[in-house]
């Protein structure tokens, strides 16, 4: 007998031969598979890359109108005005009464309608006297001579000079450019400002120091009791039922809708302790309650990461177990919990629903100066500016919406640098 054995036809080979036809055929098949998974895939970061690149053009392109603001050359002559307004007054500290009561607001009328004619006072923001007032305050010595000041055009001249109005609108705009009356440039005043019914005056500065008021009083709040939850639930407590509920009570809350939280603060904080409404204490204790349960997951997680050997090591050597917590595995761990404390301070920042269930939607004129004053918060001013009738507003919203997404970029940017910055490799 032979010991060479025949070799089986092709089509009777074992379904594991390579170079059988089912084994071929099943090959084919599956790379064709990942072909298509591959276009799937590739296909949907298009798809997504397509609507983040509509998002981005649509809010830069709108945005980009509210970042500047045509203004009007209008010449006053003081002495004719008469506004009876005596400097040394100016400057001392009833400035700010003189000129409540002063008719700053007929002399700017009136000044306008020599300078433009019969109209004039048409072409000037509801809020340009204001421009006047600031004006005087600033140097009151403009009470004695004549001056041309720049006070910001209507809502219907700004647009036309943007090529977003009417005919007649524009063709006053290119006939005010052709006099040398109008000019556009950048708002600075946007960044300045707080908000008000006249869309050409408004500025994110009084929300803007709202939020950051009300950031600070919830990373003061979150992140040292989160941290040490986390410290304690990691490295002290007892395994048992009480902590086990504890941990899921944790992971639970981290997942709760933010307007829950709102309704917590507005019965904890508003109706039971009786504290200031629409006040960024107030909100920033709401945002606590939200951000803990993120940054307690964070820091429990980067402990973890923490390898047994250091522990080991640290006792070895005479450490105390406070002192392995708090000299070893605290600094090592502190990457891990920074990253994620500030990616809960950034979800905090754009949070608007808690924040509306405890009044935080109030109409501020003024910027809070602590944080027991009246304040509102970006997102909440953008929410309140969308809602605006006047056209005016939708390129102030646009605007304010690219300031909270560069504020939100810089601190996922952070979290990153941190991340890579001191991040340690087991």
């Amino acid at each position: 007998m032979s010991k060479t054995s025949k070799i089986p036809p092709r089509d009777e080979r074992a379904p594991t031969d390579w170079r059988g036809i089912a084994m071929t055929r099943r090959t084919r098949e599956r790379y064709a598979a990942e072909r298509r998974f591959e276009l799937l895939g590739l296909a949907a970061v298009i798809i997504s890359a397509g609507f983040l690149a509509f998002l981005l053009i649509a809010m830069v392109t709108n945005g980009a109108r509210g970042f500047t603001q045509s203004e009007l050359k209008l010449p006053i002559n003081f002495p004719q005005a008469k506004l009876m307004l005596d400097q040394q007054r100016l400057r001392s500290a009833g400035a700010d009464l003189a000129l409540a009561v002063a008719p700053i607001k007929e002399a700017t009328d009136r000044a306008a309608i020599i300078a433009f004619g019969p109209g004039g006072d048409d072409l000037l923001s509801d809020g340009a006297w204001l421009r006047v007032r600031d004006a005087i305050k600033a140097d009151p010595s403009l009470l004695i001579r004549r001056a041309t000041l720049l006070v910001p055009a209507s809502t219907a001249i700004d647009s036309a000079a943007k090529d977003r109005g009417s005919a007649a609108d524009k063709a006053r705009v290119v006939q005010l450019q052709g006099k040398g009356q109008l000019t556009t440039s950048f708002n600075w005043s946007f960044f300045s400002g707080a908000d008000s019914t006249d869309p050409t005056i408004v500025g994110i500065w009084g929300a803007l120091k709202g939020s950051m008021f009300t950031m600070v009083v919830t990373l003061m709040l979150a992140f040292p009791i989160g941290v040490l939850s986390a410290l304690y639930l990691e490295e002290y407590a007892p395994k048992n039922r009480l902590t086990d509920l504890i941990e899921v009570s944790i992971n639970n809350l981290a997942a709760v809708p933010s307007i829950i939280f709102g309704l917590l603060g507005l019965a904890v904080f508003l109706n039971t302790f009786h504290l200031p409404r629409s006040a960024a204490l107030v909100g920033g204790l709401t945002l606590a309650l939200m951000t803990m349960p993120v940054i307690v997951i964070a820091a429990r997680n980067a402990i973890k990461s923490v390898p047994p050997s250091i522990r080991d090591a640290a006792l070895g050597v005479g450490a105390s177990p406070i002192q392995v917590v708090f000299h070893h595995v605290l600094p090592l761990a502190l990457p891990g919990i920074l990253t994620g404390t500030i990616i809960g301070m950034a979800r905090a920042l754009g949070e608007t629903a808690p924040l509306l269930m405890i009044g935080m939607r109030a109409f501020i004129s003024a910027p809070p100066d602590r944080i027991t004053d009246p304040a509102t918060v970006l997102p909440v001013q953008i929410f309140l500016w969308s809602d605006q009738v006047s056209a005016g507003f939708v390129e102030k919203t646009s605007a304010a919406i690219i300031v909270l997404l560069v504020f939100l970029l810089a601190m996922n940017g952070l979290a990153i640098y941190l991340r890579n910055r001191f991040e340690i490799r087991w």
